[in-house]
């Protein structure tokens, strides 16, 4: 299941922070800009709504972190989630099994920067999309949706990221209106 909120302006976080943790709470004031505490806060608040009506969990989730920062849930091994944000949208993942999330904001296409991260087929397919700068974030979000499943964070071997991957329902969606893409990631059952 997943929990998206694209309405960051209408967000008030004064109103949000007492619905934190102190460990959340911390975290997100240590953002410089108010859209980072804004982001900080919505994700932490869509992944208490997801707890509630999946889990019917209503205490605030605390987190411990693995070896490369993936967080999870003290108190709840089975919980799997991940989250993302960006300057349009927030978006958290819950699951039974790990599961990867990204979402990225549409911005300007830099072929140096798709050489250096996409494989030969994938600046193919990019340089073939009607819209090269959405094909490229879409890729992007598949990308980091996978190294986020497995917590590995971005890794030296981008362009193979997507190579013989074993997932399923690699999710994107792409709504040029709100200019976002999203990706969720899940490993193959067994």
């Amino acid at each position: 299941m997943f929990y998206l909120n694209d309405d960051i302006a209408s967000f008030d976080l004064a109103a949000a922070l007492p619905l934190l943790s102190d460990q959340r709470r911390e975290q997100c004031l240590k953002f410089r800009f108010e859209l980072g505490r804004k982001t900080c806060a919505m994700a932490y608040l869509l992944l208490c709504e997801g707890l509630r009506k999946e889990y019917g969990i209503t205490e605030r989730p605390i987190f411990e972190f693995g070896e490369h920062g993936k967080p999870f849930i003290v108190g709840h091994p089975d919980i799997h989630f991940n989250f993302s944000h960006c300057r349009e949208a927030v978006i958290c993942a819950i699951s039974d099994h790990p599961v990867g999330v990204d979402v990225e904001s549409i911005r300007e296409y830099h072929e140096s920067l798709v050489r250096y991260t996409m494989n030969d087929q994938e600046v193919e397919q990019i340089e073939r999309a009607d819209r090269p700068d959405v094909e490229f974030i879409r890729l992007w979000t598949m990308k980091e949706a996978v190294l986020k499943l497995t917590g590995q964070g971005i890794t030296d071997n981008l362009k193979e990221v997507l190579t013989n991957v074993m997932t399923s329902e690699l999710t994107t969606v792409v709504d040029p209106e709100v200019r976002y893409v999203y990706s969720i990631c899940r490993p193959v059952k067994p």
